[in-house]
């Protein structure tokens, strides 16, 4: 089971990387590593913060997908009826864009670190854009 870092800040999560249910979207993610971007809170989908993609192309179709992810379910969206996207649910979520609802490939969970969440969903809800890290543990 591979584990990844996810730093906010001061805030440090640790996340298991969900490769039986979504292995390809696992191994485009991992091209990626380290990641480092901003992420910022939500505007459609409730309780979540958000690290919009604009028009990368991770070439992935949906597997392990969902629209109603629970606090530290980690999607990644590919694109298609809206940018592509990571979104990170510190709360309640129902996976929306402009044009509608969505489902976002459950790639990742948080497994320590989740009591943080919700000071992740402050920090990005009351003091904007935070820099964010995904790295292997």
């Amino acid at each position: 089971m591979k584990k990844m870092t996810i730093s906010v800040g001061t805030l440090r999560f640790i996340a298991r990387m969900e490769e039986q249910s979504a292995p390809s979207t696992c191994k485009a993610f991992e091209r990626h590593i380290p990641f480092r971007n901003k992420i910022i809170q939500a505007r459609w989908s409730g309780e979540a913060a958000w690290i919009p993609l604009g028009t990368a192309n991770f070439d992935i179709g949906f597997e392990n997908h969902t629209s109603h992810p629970s606090p530290g379910e980690i999607l990644l969206y590919p694109g298609g009826y809206s940018e592509a996207e990571i979104l990170v649910p510190y709360g309640s979520v129902c996976f929306s864009s402009k044009v509608g609802q969505l489902a976002g490939n459950h790639f990742l969970t948080i497994i320590e670190g989740t009591e943080l969440l919700t000071e992740l969903g402050r920090r990005v809800l009351w003091e904007g854009a935070q820099d964010i890290i995904f790295d292997y543990a």
